[in-house]
């Protein structure tokens, strides 16, 4: 029996994109058994995974003592293979057969493939959700296939990255409640966490109460990631969730602008990015690491009709989906 140790993100968006790293180790490695360490937001989205022996839950200490933790629930172990895509230290002072730790790329390269550059692997594999039949049993309730189904996100973790809300309130009416729209007819989730009602809000002051469904706050991460397979399309600001509908196959359409597309963009073959007029570079010459800190909402520049547009095009493109 192998035992493989893998080393992932805090945050809910990276987990996802360095899922298909791991995806691909357990169809490699039929016979080794996986120990992941993440975040507590993150840890949701790793209980399904085949032979799993733990998942090692590192809340952030001051000093770096979620570490130091770590190192004492891992050191007693000999690891066949440590994969690290934290870059940390802590790898080196394990004993491992073999030890795989990202070198973070300078050239502009999306995510995804700078995790897959981990094990030289070209090209890198999709990410992936590991959904339990249950949670897939769940998620066939909430969203029963007799509807259909937009799926929004009008939160993000900090509010530079959030489109307003009485924007995507306009561009839901243009798509499911106008006679035209694309998906006219269809119903409406709202996706979130628990502090993201107030996102909702102008949403639900626009919209007919019998095609809402808001689900913000209201389900474990593991759920959130089945239900995210079954809408027909996933518009939303660039956001963890934003990752997992991608990751879901679902027509995904992010919401972008003062993040890089080229490195955080939604990856997959059905996903689509809108940007305001603003480009990345802009944003960056003018904020550079200080965006994080700004109160206001950088998408200002990104127009409904831009939106309409693209969310339509997608559409389209993935009708036989």
């Amino acid at each position: 029996m192998e035992r493989v140790l893998f080393i992932t993100s805090t945050r809910i968006g990276d987990a996802v994109i360095n899922s298909g790293l791991l995806n691909h180790l357990v169809e490699t490695r039929p016979e080794a058994r996986f120990s992941i360490a993440c975040g507590p937001l993150a840890e949701p989205l790793f209980r399904a995974v085949p032979r799993l022996d733990e998942i090692i839950v590192m809340a952030k200490k001051k000093g770096g003592g979620h570490w130091i933790d770590l190192w004492k629930q891992t050191v007693g172990k000999r690891w066949d293979l440590v994969v690290d895509i934290r870059c940390s230290g802590t790898s080196y002072f394990l004993r491992a057969g073999e030890r795989r730790i990202l070198s973070q790329s300078k050239a502009p390269i999306h995510k995804v493939e700078e995790a897959a550059s981990v094990l030289g692997l070209s090209p890198a594999p999709d990410p992936v959700l590991f959904v339990s039949d249950e949670a897939r049993a769940r998620a066939a309730e909430i969203l029963p296939e007799s509807e259909t189904w937009l799926a929004v996100c009008p939160s993000a973790s900090a509010p530079y990255k959030v489109w307003p809300g009485d924007r995507f309130a306009s561009l839901i009416e243009r798509l499911v409640v106008a006679d035209t729209g694309a998906l006219a007819g269809g119903k409406v989730a709202i996706f979130g966490g628990p502090g993201d009602k107030a996102a909702a809000q102008p949403i639900h002051d626009r919209l007919p109460a019998d095609r809402l469904l808001d689900l913000t706050g209201e389900l474990d991460l593991a759920d959130v990631a089945a239900c995210l397979h079954r809408p027909r399309l996933y518009i939303g600001n660039d956001s963890g969730l934003m990752h997992i509908a991608a990751a879901a196959g679902t027509p995904t359409l992010g919401l972008m602008g003062p993040t890089d597309d080229r490195l955080y963009g939604p990856w997959g073959a059905n996903t689509a990015v809108v940007r305001g007029e603003t480009p990345f570079e802009e944003h960056y010459a003018r904020f550079k690491d200080q965006r994080r800190f700004q109160p206001d909402s950088l998408l200002m520049d990104l127009s409904v009709d831009a939106a309409y547009d693209a969310a339509v095009a997608l559409i389209e493109r993935t009708n036989e989906r």
